[in-house]
């Protein structure tokens, strides 16, 4: 027997096995009416009315729905009210500019476009058939209507399509299959052993990849979502208070704001030893992991993918080997991408770049076939990360191939001066990068957020000197206010190389 493996399982069975449970507790501070709290059936409801409008507007199986918002539970009933009824979901980052949305909206041929009631002037410059404005339910939903349902339900068919995160000048749109979807999260939920007694804290926006897959495992399970519009350090201390939160998902500046928010803090840390906090988007310094430990009393899990890989690749849980070990060795352990996932094969070519195969591995690059058969070269997908596997079989990303610093003839790896300079107690946040140099071709360069204090550039280099060989040591420091990221708290290096290397030709030297 075959039976295709498709998103609408996750929601069928929550509402199925418990249907009374409360399945989402909405953001309660948002412009659109909060929906408060919605059990497993409400949410199910919710989200076969949403088909049956769909249906309404004839958007076939197929058609593209476009959904541009923060976290809410609006947003979240979408993965099941668009996919599950075979039409392609395509969640769109709320943060990029007009042309960038229209970009998107326009190429993926999004019939029907969903909007949060703070990014509503968007919708005057998209051409599309169907807008609507999140909140105004009346429009979203067709109650005590029965959606036609998906009559041929195809695992292999397309079920969002979610654009890269913008350090190139146009996002691809990545085509993530049911099948993809599906073993991603349950391979997810597996690693990081998700239960109906889990209560989900969304730090992550869901529209980057699909929030990792999260809220398909976590509804799959009977587990509780609760919605976090905006990130705050102090508000998601009080939420894993108040709710009991379990577990949650974020890039490393979200951690970086709960770790500044602790000190303030009134009585012990919420969650201690209840908390499970999963990293992506880039290595964490290990200081940064060592307080995660030792401060918030949380347990740190490190995850490494992309959009491309649904996202899941590795995985790194500390393990029972690791319990006697000090913290600093635990945290150093936990510094690495982590161990291939169930079902995921890991290797570098001869370049050192990172390769995969897995089930969880993109479908192609929406109308791209061209850039989809390059990243997809003799059956693995080519992840443009440069890294190795240390003795253990672990993955250790060294750095992007492109970010990769060749001063003096030696090649840097900018993780690792950041990590240096991350463990002196004044750096805050810190972009390691080449800019062009006569002498060293490249000169490694670091670009510092402080705490405020008086620290120079020339005592940080002496602090790295202590723990890296010489040529890897910034020759040059700079302050800075702050650092570009993306809405996934993705550091956009190209953004801080533009100032050095605008009139070159290369990009490299």
């Amino acid at each position: 027997m075959f039976y295709p493996l498709v998103v609408g399982d996750f929601l069928d069975r929550a509402a199925h096995v418990y249907p009374d449970r409360t399945a989402v507790v909405d953001e309660p501070q948002q412009p659109a009416p909060s929906l408060g709290e919605l059990t497993y059936r409400q949410l199910a409801e919710n989200a076969r009315a949403q088909a049956a409008k769909l249906d309404q507007l004839d958007v076939p199986v197929g058609g593209r729905v476009a959904v541009i918002s923060q976290n809410s539970a609006r947003l979240l009933t979408s993965f099941w009210g668009v996919s599950a009824y075979g039409r392609v979901l395509v969640p769109v980052n709320f943060r990029l500019s007009r042309s960038e949305i229209r970009y998107i909206v326009e190429h993926s041929g999004s019939q029907v476009v969903y909007c949060d009631p703070e990014q509503v002037k968007v919708l005057d410059g998209l051409d599309v058939a169907h807008k609507f404005v999140l909140g105004d339910d009346d429009e979203l939903y067709l109650r005590d209507t029965q959606p036609r349902g998906w009559a041929e339900p195809d695992e292999g068919a397309t079920a969002t399509i979610n654009y890269t995160s913008g350090t190139t000048a146009r996002p691809k749109g990545v085509q993530l299959t049911h099948r993809n979807l599906w073993l991603n999260a349950t391979v997810f939920g597996l690693h990081t052993s998700i239960s109906d007694r889990d209560v989900y804290l969304h730090t992550l926006p869901m529209f980057h990849a699909n929030g990792w897959g999260m809220p398909y495992g976590v509804t799959g399970v009977g587990g509780q979502h609760i919605v976090l519009r905006k990130v705050d350090g102090t508000e998601i201390l009080r939420r894993v208070e108040q709710y009991g939160v379990t577990l949650m998902c974020a890039a490393p500046a979200v951690i970086a704001a709960a770790l500044d928010a602790a000190p303030d803090w009134q009585g012990e840390i919420p969650g201690r030893g209840r908390v499970r906090i999963v990293a992506a988007g880039a290595p964490p310094p290990t200081r940064t992991i060592e307080r995660v430990l030792d401060e918030l009393g949380w347990e740190f899990i490190q995850i490494y993918g992309l959009t491309e890989t649904s996202p899941l690749v590795t995985i790194n849980r500390q393990r029972a080997e690791w319990d006697e070990l000090s913290t600093n060795d635990r945290a150093r352990n936990l510094g690495r991408a982590g161990a291939p996932a169930l079902g995921v094969r890991v290797t570098t070519d001869a370049e050192g770049e990172v390769l995969t195969q897995s089930n969880h591995n993109l479908d192609a690059y929406w109308n791209q076939p061209d850039e989809t058969a390059e990243v997809q070269e003799g059956n693995w997908f080519h992840t443009g990360d440069g890294g190795y596997l240390d003795d253990d079989g672990y993955l250790v990303i060294s750095d992007r191939k492109k970010d990769v610093i060749i001063s003096g003839g030696e090649n840097v790896s900018s993780i690792e001066v950041e990590d240096a300079l991350m463990s002196h107690d004044a750096v805050k946040e810190v972009a390691v990068i080449g800019v062009p140099d006569e002498k060293w071709g490249e000169l490694v360069t670091a670009l510092v957020v402080t705490d405020g204090s008086d620290v120079t550039g020339e005592q940080l280099i002496k602090h790295c000197r202590e723990e890296l060989a010489g040529y890897k040591c910034p020759k040059r420091v700079e302050f800075v206010d702050e650092l570009p990221r993306t809405a996934t708290g993705k550091l956009q290096k190209f953004k801080l190389r533009e100032q050095f290397w605008a009139d070159r030709e290369r990009q490299v030297n």
